[in-house]
């Protein structure tokens, strides 16, 4: 398992995501991550390596920044 930066910058109003780090296999799986609410098609998603993540930790959101409004 490996853990990605995703961001995207379309949706970038109030009550919104525009980035996590999330846990995933591969940088597709990282860029389809759901997140629902605020966030965009994973056609617009960046994703960037930055490293593994530990044994055991499942697929997910691990932390995402949010733009409460």
């Amino acid at each position: 398992m490996k853990l990605w930066r995703i961001s995207q910058d379309v949706n970038n109003g109030y009550d919104t995501f525009d980035s996590a780090v999330v846990a995933a296999n591969n940088e597709k799986a990282a860029r389809e991550t759901e997140f629902g609410y605020g966030w965009c098609s994973s056609d617009h998603v960046k994703a960037e390596h930055i490293g593994e993540a530990k044994r055991g930790t499942k697929p997910g959101i691990i932390v995402a920044s949010f733009n409460s409004g």
